[in-house]
């Protein structure tokens, strides 16, 4: 049984058909992208997966259950987590306090009037662990308004892993990088599929970034699905090349 399903599934805004007919399997611990021109409704397929809105036709499942009406804070609880294109942390705190505001939460202790030595000892233990998953240590006290776009990024990771997701849903994470800092937000997506056994759903533009990690590769346009495969067979599939990819995609592909 596979770990996401999607059957036949389709959203409208009234008169508008933002997706249509959109079949796929993720299996567990796959990495998988999911590329398409600007329109093509890849934002809209987040938010299906993530419950922002039910499909208006279909169905979803996530490890054989049926998610198709359940809202977005049940299944935060069920594992399923997605990030946005514009970076949700708290700017005037510091990563520290970003840190350990998620994981009192994700501990169930943020409305707690106080918490016990050992409950402050266990969250300062996971805030560390965090940090080392997501390599931001040298920055705890630093002021996250004052890190650079990257890192204000890879904080926003921190956050989302102190829920413990299996399935992460991350929208354009490499947006507004430069080289160096989508080199270390790349390394940080695979790390976190490989070692930490997350299964990924990334949108992202840049094609190096999605023909070098993806396992797989669906491609959406006009709110339907154009092509599905590993990197070799998306490069070689002349829809696609007609549709999106083109001479600049396909290079960035070999």
């Amino acid at each position: 049984m596979s770990f996401l399903v999607l059957d036949s599934v389709g959203r409208r805004f009234g008169a508008l058909r933002a997706l249509s007919d959109i079949s796929l399997s993720v299996e567990s611990g796959e990495l998988r992208a999911i590329i398409g021109p600007n329109g093509a409704g890849k934002t809209t397929l987040f938010n299906l997966i993530s419950g922002f809105f039910p499909p208006t036709e279909g169905n979803i499942t996530f490890e054989g259950a049926p998610i198709t009406a359940v809202n977005p804070t049940e299944l935060v609880h069920r594992g399923i987590i997605r990030t946005f294109q514009i970076t949700e942390i708290f700017l005037s705190l510091t990563v520290y306090e970003n840190l350990r505001i998620a994981v009192e939460t994700a501990m169930g202790l943020n409305l707690r009037p106080w918490i016990s030595r050992a409950q402050r000892a266990a969250v300062a233990e996971r805030i560390a662990e965090l940090a080392a998953i997501v390599r931001i240590e040298s920055k705890l006290h630093r002021v996250a308004g004052e890190l650079s776009h990257g890192d204000q990024r890879v904080v926003e990771i921190g956050i989302v892993l102190a829920k413990s997701p299996k399935l992460l849903l991350l929208d354009e994470p490499t947006a507004g990088m430069g080289d160096e800092e989508t080199r270390h937000m790349t390394d940080l997506i695979r790390r976190l599929n490989k070692e930490q056994h997350i299964t990924m759903l990334f949108v992202e533009h840049d094609m190096a970034i999605v023909f070098g990690i993806a396992d797989r590769i669906t491609v959406l346009d006009n709110g339907k699905m154009l092509a599905e495969g590993n990197a070799a067979e998306i490069a070689a599939n002349p829809r696609v090349q007609s549709a999106y990819l083109g001479d600049a995609g396909l290079g960035n592909a070999a």
